[in-house]
C-alpha cells in the first residue's frame, strides 16, 4: 500500500517537471491552440471521472463520493471555459461583414 501510494506520488512528480519543461517552451503564438487541445484531453478525463462515479460500490464511503463530485465539477468548469476563450480568440480572426449600401448612406450623412 505504502509503495503503491509512494509511486504513485512520484509519477506526479515527473509529469509535472515533463509538463513544465514541454509547455515552457511553447511560442506565444501557439500557446491558445494547445490550451483548447488539452482541454479536449480534459474532457476525456471528466468522462473517466463519470465512469468511475458510476461504478463506485454503495458502501464507498461519503468523503470518497464528495471529492469526486468536486472534482468533476471543476473539471467541467475547466472545459467549457477552455472552449469558451478558444471560442472567443477565435472569433477575432473572423472578417468583419461588409456594410450594405443604407448603412454606409446613413453613415455618410452623419458626418
Amino acid at each position: 500500500m505504502y509503495n503503491e501510494l509512494l509511486a504513485n506520488i512520484a509519477i506526479l512528480v515527473l509529469a509535472g517537471f515533463v509538463g513544465f519543461a514541454v509547455i515552457s517552451k511553447v511560442p506565444n503564438t501557439l500557446h491558445t491552440p494547445l490550451m483548447s487541445g488539452t482541454n479536449a484531453i480534459h474532457g476525456i478525463v471528466v468522462l473517466g471521472a463519470l465512469v468511475v462515479l458510476g461504478h463506485l460500490p454503495g458502501d464507498a464511503h461519503w468523503g470518497i463520493k464528495i471529492i469526486l463530485f468536486v472534482a468533476l465539477v471543476f473539471g467541467t468548469l475547466n472545459v467549457v471555459g477552455g472552449f469558451v476563450v478558444t471560442d472567443r480568440m477565435l472569433s477575432m480572426f473572423k472578417s468583419k461583414k461588409p456594410e450594405s449600401g443604407k448603412d454606409a448612406e446613413k453613415k455618410g450623412a452623419d458626418a
